[in-house]
């Protein structure tokens, strides 16, 4: 049956409005990546524009003139991709154990993690067992164990779980598989548009993570890049001060405007480029449980 001359509207219509709403939501991002390779003079008297009069690297000159951002980067992403693995794997055994009854206390070990999410330690109980117990202060590990399990992706890991048909797990038993290989061979497989996004959003915590550096570590070799970021970002006001104290001409202002603007384009871009990667896991989400045996 041909679609009649409404449904062709329609669809006109809905693709419009996804292409207009997509435009909206890249032209903020277009309008920090042009603001931050704008002249710091051009920006300050013309304000922000896609298509500047001066256009100008001086920020991005700033921030990886150091020798240290390439150490940096380095470190944050082994923290990123070492520590979304760990936690990946640490969740979904987490996860399976107290899915589908298999533990007699399931629901009591459950309250556990619970507990956690509406309970804190507070700041000083965590900084004493950092550095007094597990002794991790000047460490690279200290980005990544005490990040190693979030309660919340715990849960959406265990709902996902309960939600697998049980005649798998049952044909899989009948077969003499064990519970590792099952979850090896039959979860995992299953729940790769779950993994795809708790592990995304493992990836964005330890990303952006900057507070373990401030707080426990001293070597400037294990800083990661958020830190450094900031770091620079402390500078270049005070730079920016100095000048406006000293009555400095516009023609020599320091880049502080735009090298905010560069700090999040350089932060936030590996990030954006991973999300097309796992679009078709989130898509397939969408099927996941549709069709029922």
């Amino acid at each position: 049956m041909k679609n009649s001359i409404h449904d062709k509207w329609m669809s006109v219509f809905f693709y419009v409005f996804i292409a207009v709403f997509a435009a909206a939501c890249l032209y903020p991002f277009l309008l920090v990546l042009a603001s931050s390779l704008t002249d710091e003079s051009t920006l300050l008297r013309d304000g922000y524009k896609l298509f500047p009069s001066v256009w100008s690297v001086s920020a991005y000159k700033a921030i990886f003139t150091t020798s240290t951002i390439p150490r940096a980067y380095s470190v944050t992403i082994f923290v990123t991709v070492t520590g979304t693995f760990l936690s990946l794997v640490i969740t979904s055994m987490a996860a399976y154990a107290l899915s589908g009854r298999r533990l007699y206390y399931a629901p009591h070990i459950a309250m556990f993690f619970y507990f956690t999410m509406l309970f804190s330690g507070g700041m000083v109980s965590s900084y004493i067992l950092t550095t007094k117990y597990l002794h991790l202060q000047n460490s690279i590990w200290v980005y990544i164990l005490p990040a190693l399990l979030s309660p919340w992706n715990l849960f959406l890991m265990r709902n996902f779980f309960n939600d697998i048909p049980k005649e798998l797990f049952e044909s899989a038993k009948l077969e003499g598989a064990g519970e590792s290989r099952i979850l090896r061979s039959i979860v995992l497989p299953l729940s790769l548009p779950a993994l795809a996004t708790i592990g995304l959003f493992y990836a964005l915590g330890y990303w952006s993570s900057w507070t373990p550096a401030m707080l426990y570590i001293d070597n400037p070799d294990l800083f990661s890049l958020q830190y450094i970021i900031m770091q620079i970002i402390r500078n270049v006001d005070m730079a920016q001060n100095i000048a406006v104290a000293g009555a400095q001409s516009t023609s020599q202002v320091a880049p502080a405007y735009t090298v905010r603007l560069a700090t999040a384009i350089v932060t936030v871009g590996p990030i954006i480029f991973l999300y097309p990667f796992l679009q078709r896991y989130f898509v397939g989400g969408l099927k996941v449980g549709a069709v029922k045996g």
